[in-house]
C-alpha cells in the first residue's frame, strides 16, 4: 500500500513538474510550417471539394482576409469546389471559441480550420490561453484527425512595438508554444506589417494623423483631411485594430506566402499528437447545452423565430431565452470544473446576481458595457474551479447598471441615455456552457 502511495506521489510530482511555463516572447516569423496542411492540399491536388472554416473574432468576421482567402483559393484552384464556413464573432476570444467550435465550425466537417484569437486573447494569461486553444485543437482532431489546423496572428497598434522589435505579442507567443507541441502551422501577419512600418511606408491608425493637428484648431477636420490626402503611406486601420482593405491585402499576402511554403507537405498523423496533452486542465470537454424551461423561475419566455434578435443571431444561437423582471432566475446543478452562460449584451441589459454553492457575488454582474450601442453575443463567467457538484443560481437584479460608459459613443448622451433604448433589466441567455454534466 505504501509503495502504491509513493508511486502515486512520484507520478503527481512528475505531472506537476511537467506543467509548461511561459517562455517569454517568441521571435516573429511570418510562416512556421511545422506539420503543414498536407491533408487539405492532398484533397486540393486530387480535385476534391474542400471546406475551410474560420474561427475568430471581429477581424475575421469582417469582410477582409477571410473572404479574400476563400476567393484566392477558388481562383488559384479553379477546378476545386471551396466551401467557406464563417465561424467568427466580434469581441470574443478563444475562451468562448472552445465552447462554440463544435456548433459553429466542426459540424460542417472542415478540411482546414483557421483559428484567429491573438488580438482578443491579448488580455489573457498564457495558462488560460493554453486551456482554451488546446481544447479547440483536441476537439477538432477527436472529431476528425485529418482536419488541418492553422493558427493565425493579427497585429494591432498596441502590438506594433513588439513586432518592430522582432517579437510576437504575448498571446501569439503563448499560442506558438502550443503550436510547437502539436505541430500546428502558424501564419503571423505582424512581420509584413512591421516591415512597412519600419520603412515608414505604413501608418497603423488614422488617429496618428488626427492628433497631428491640435483638437481645438477651428480647421481641425479640414487640415486632417489634407494631411491624409498628402500622406502616401498605407493607412492600415482607421482604429488601429480592424484593417482597412489595404491592411487585409497585406494579411492575404501572408496567407499566400504560407500556402506557398506548405503546399507540398505530406499529410501528418495528427492523431498521435493527442496522446500527450500540453496542459492537463485543457478545455477539450467543453460543451454547449440547451436551457430547459424547468431551470427557470419567473416571467421567462423564449424569443420567437421572427423576433429581431433571433433573426440577427440565429446563425450562432439556436434559441434565446428572455428575462426582464427583477427576481427572474435560473437555477441548476452541474458536476464539473467550469460553467459559463452564452448570452447577449445590449443597451437595455440588466445586471445579475450569481450564487454558486451558496456564495453570492459581492456585486451584480452587468450585461452591458461601453460598446453597447446595440446587442451582441457574449459570455457570462459563472464558475471555474475544483471538480465537484456545484449549485448555481443566476438572478436578475432590481436595478439596471450605469449606462455612462457608453456615453462617449453617442451624439447627445444626456438625451439618449434617458430614452427607452437604454432602459431595462434584461437578460438573454442562449446556452449553458460546461466542462462537465448537468445534474438532473
Amino acid at each position: 500500500m505504501r509503495q502504491a502511495v509513493a508511486a502515486a506521489g512520484v507520478l503527481l510530482l512528475a505531472t506537476l513538474q511537467a506543467a509548461p511555463a511561459y517562455k517569454g516572447p517568441v521571435r516573429a516569423q511570418e510562416v512556421r510550417v511545422r506539420d503543414g496542411i498536407g491533408h487539405f492540399m492532398s484533397k486540393i491536388k486530387a480535385g476534391k471539394p474542400v471546406t475551410v472554416a474560420y474561427l475568430g473574432g471581429s477581424i475575421t468576421a469582417m469582410n477582409g482576409w477571410r473572404n479574400k482567402t476563400t476567393d484566392w483559393l477558388r481562383s488559384t484552384y479553379a477546378n476545386v469546389a471551396v466551401k467557406e464556413v464563417h465561424a467568427a464573432i466580434g469581441g470574443t476570444g478563444s475562451d468562448l471559441g472552445v465552447f462554440r467550435v463544435g456548433h459553429d465550425a466542426l459540424r460542417q466537417h472542415p478540411d482546414l480550420l483557421f483559428v484567429e484569437f491573438a488580438t482578443n486573447d491579448s488580455h489573457m494569461r498564457p495558462e488560460a490561453i493554453w486551456r482554451s486553444m488546446e481544447g479547440i485543437v483536441r476537439r477538432t482532431w477527436q472529431q476528425d484527425a485529418s482536419t488541418d489546423v492553422v493558427f493565425v496572428y493579427t497585429i494591432t497598434v498596441s502590438m506594433q512595438k513588439e513586432y518592430l522589435d522582432g517579437y510576437c505579442n504575448r498571446s501569439a507567443s503563448a499560442m506558438e508554444q502550443l503550436a510547437d507541441h502539436y505541430g500546428i502551422p502558424s501564419i503571423c501577419f505582424g512581420p509584413r506589417v512591421a516591415k512597412l512600418l519600419a520603412e515608414n511606408k505604413l501608418v497603423m491608425s488614422a488617429k496618428e494623423q488626427e492628433t497631428a493637428v491640435p483638437r481645438d484648431d477651428p480647421e481641425h477636420d479640414r487640415k486632417v483631411k489634407e494631411l491624409r490626402a498628402k500622406d502616401t503611406r498605407i493607412l492600415f486601420a482607421n482604429d488601429g485594430v480592424h484593417p482597412r482593405d489595404e491592411g487585409h491585402e497585406l494579411y492575404l499576402a501572408s496567407i499566400v506566402a504560407g500556402f506557398a511554403q506548405m503546399k507540398d507537405c505530406a499529410p501528418a498523423n495528427h492523431a498521435v499528437k493527442l496522446v500527450k496533452p500540453f496542459v492537463a486542465d485543457n478545455l477539450e470537454g467543453a460543451k454547449m447545452l440547451d436551457i430547459k424551461p424547468e431551470l427557470l423561475s419567473g416571467s421567462w419566455r423564449k424569443l420567437a423565430s421572427n423576433d429581431e434578435k433571433m433573426r440577427a443571431f440565429s446563425g450562432r444561437m439556436d434559441e434565446i431565452w428572455y428575462a426582464r423582471e427583477p427576481g427572474d432566475s435560473m437555477t441548476f446543478k452541474f458536476h464539473g470544473t467550469c460553467c459559463k452562460i452564452y448570452d447577449l449584451l445590449g443597451p437595455d441589459g440588466g445586471q445579475l446576481w450569481i450564487t454558486v454553492d451558496g456564495k453570492r457575488n459581492r456585486r451584480p454582474v452587468p450585461r452591458f458595457d461601453s460598446y453597447c450601442t446595440c446587442h451582441r453575443m457574449a459570455m457570462l463567467n459563472v464558475y471555474d474551479g475544483p471538480d465537484g457538484v456545484h449549485e448555481v443560481k443566476i438572478e436578475v437584479d432590481k436595478d439596471q447598471p450605469s449606462r455612462q460608459s457608453v456615453a462617449f459613443r453617442l451624439q447627445n448622451p444626456d438625451v439618449e441615455l434617458r430614452g427607452p433604448k437604454f432602459q431595462g433589466t434584461k437578460f438573454w441567455p442562449a446556452k449553458i456552457l460546461l466542462v462537465g454534466e448537468l445534474v438532473l
